[in-house]
């Protein structure tokens, strides 16, 4: 599949030498491009979609722990004015 200034080096005559020689389709499962990048075709979208609600989650459970780190502080604080 090779159209416009991008050309895949796993691309051979068509077919994806990376995932057992089938046909070439951008985004498929396996391909590097998976899970990378957002496609117009939303079927190919939802490895993407997981790996940003991971993200999501591990952004606020960090939140989370900054803010308890800063309440444990202001605690300790507190506690040696005393």
């Amino acid at each position: 599949m090779s159209s416009g200034g991008w050309s895949c080096p796993h691309e051979v005559s068509g077919k994806c030498s990376k995932v057992n020689n089938l046909p070439c389709d951008p985004g498929m499962k396996g391909c590097e491009l998976y899970g990378r990048y957002a496609f117009f075709n939303d079927d190919k979208n939802e490895r993407l979609r997981q790996k940003q609600a991971r993200k999501t989650d591990a952004d606020q459970a960090a939140e989370a722990g900054e803010r308890s780190a800063q309440q444990d502080s202001a605690k300790q604080d507190g506690k040696q004015d005393e």
